[in-house]
């Protein structure tokens, strides 16, 4: 049992470097200019060895991706356990979701851009965050209509509303063709004016392209 034990935990080392070389290669030349001969050579190893860890280029980038994306998802699940009103829960969560999409895109644009290929190739890592997304955000809101902080109208229907409206901030290619910030002022005035506050028609045109990308 020890000496499974020590095996695996030098298997998650030598993974463990495999992403930090990868991440090293991309940074200095880019997403279209890494191989994975590339990353074996900085991470002193054969690239058999890469491939004994992860069978693909794609699956190593979307561990990178699924590293990000699950520190993140664990800051936004703090935030809805959290005993706050639902309505200071739903600002806080969704400013602190498209922070950190900015703050990814101005600090690593290299990195994010394995977020916007895997989310335009609808890959797993996209996918399950994609859904993550809607199911924290749905627990607001069912919170905030349990509570009464918000208007009984459809929840489904709410929750589409709230994520249409977003689209520019929450698809990453769009965001990063848009280049506008994500103002501290700007995020908490939409959301006070969205239909969960207000009780209008949740199925009314908000000015946002339809987006499946969340659904």
């Amino acid at each position: 049992m020890k000496d499974f034990m020590t095996s695996l935990s030098l298997s998650e080392t030598t993974a463990q470097r495999i992403l930090a070389s990868c991440i090293e290669e991309i940074r200095a030349f880019g997403v279209d200019r890494v191989t994975v001969v590339s990353v074996a050579r900085r991470a002193a190893m054969t690239h058999a060895n890469v491939y004994r860890h992860f069978e693909t280029k794609e699956a190593l980038f979307d561990a990178i991706t699924l590293s990000w994306l699950k520190g993140l998802e664990t800051r936004l699940a703090e935030i809805v356990d959290a005993p706050d009103p639902a309505r200071d829960k739903l600002e806080r969560l969704i400013f602190a979701l498209l922070r950190a999409y900015r703050d990814r895109l101005d600090d690593e644009p290299r990195l994010f851009e394995l977020f916007i290929d895997a989310f335009n190739e609808n890959r797993a890592s996209a996918r399950h965050h994609r859904a993550r997304v809607r199911i924290l955000i749905d627990r607001v809101l069912e919170e905030g209509q349990n509570g009464g902080a918000f208007v009984p109208v459809s929840r489904e229907k709410a929750l589409a509303f709230v994520l249409d409206a977003l689209y520019r901030f929450l698809t990453p290619g769009v965001l990063r063709l848009d280049g506008r910030d994500v103002g501290s002022v700007e995020v908490p005035r939409m959301i006070r004016g969205w239909m969960p506050f207000n009780g209008l028609d949740v199925g009314c045109d908000n000015g946002a392209p339809v987006s499946p990308s969340y659904s």
